[in-house]
């Protein structure tokens, strides 16, 4: 199974949090800024692109120098993540899947302005998405009253639903499938928490640091999933972007 994690481009929330360091005024569901549109661009033509007259496999072509042959493309719910697949489902003239479980830590959720609880929000709804997103291939259950619908996800809860997506990914899928899924970073965080079985927080020094996986703007990775081991091929690869388009 070949697995690429591919995360969205920048939202409106990404943008605020680098610009301020806080999620005062925060959306539920955020958009793709113009920097953001324009990475996801770059990311599509990136994708199409083929390099080579002759057709290598996967295994051949392991660093993906040639081609990207996906077979699947997935996508979470939330906007940025639909957006910035359905750039690539235009460009390489695929279907767009849905798979609910690899949506971000939370949920759709704003903070109380009063309480600061976070409360759970409805979500896009079809009417919305079905008319921007023609490539998307949306599940019955989602209708108008949003695709949500429920309180907020303590982040704890996406370390097993990231399991159920592992899972369900092996079950679904063959072993020669190229699998892209377009996510989010908290959700690839308890992805590879999942598959590599890391701490939190590494204490084999005197002062123990907490682990991140640092995972940027439409960074692709890659993931091969076999029988008897998993390879961690490449992670957070962004030269598809110049440097002003990092973030």
């Amino acid at each position: 199974m070949h697995l690429y994690v591919i995360r969205h481009a920048q939202s409106a929330n990404n943008a605020l949090y680098a610009q301020t360091g806080s999620e005062v005024g925060r959306k539920s569901d955020p958009e793709l800024t113009e920097i953001g549109h324009q990475q996801a661009q770059a990311l599509a033509q990136f994708l199409a692109q083929t390099n080579s007259p002759t057709s290598l496999s996967p295994d051949q072509d392991i660093h993906n120098r040639h081609s990207f042959p996906f077979t699947h493309l997935y996508t979470s719910l939330m906007l940025r993540a639909i957006t910035t697949g359905h750039y690539i489902a235009e460009a390489m003239q695929m279907p767009l899947h849905v798979w609910f479980d690899i949506h971000e830590w939370g949920g759709i959720y704003l903070d109380d302005e009063h309480t600061g609880e976070r409360v759970g929000q409805p979500g896009a709804a079809r009417s919305e998405l079905e008319p921007q997103f023609p490539r998307l291939v949306l599940p019955d259950w989602v209708d108008e009253s949003g695709w949500w619908n429920r309180p907020f996800e303590p982040r704890e809860h996406a370390l097993d639903r990231a399991h159920g997506f592992v899972k369900e990914l092996l079950a679904r899928h063959q072993p020669d499938d190229r699998v892209a899924i377009v996510t989010h970073g908290g959700f690839a965080y308890a992805l590879l928490w999942n598959l590599v079985q890391f701490g939190h927080q590494n204490d084999r020094f005197e002062t123990p640091r907490d682990v991140w996986f640092w995972i940027n703007n439409t960074s692709i990775s890659r993931i091969h999933i076999g029988p008897d081991h998993i390879n961690m091929v490449y992670w957070n690869r962004t030269e598809h972007l110049p440097a002003t388009l990092i973030t």
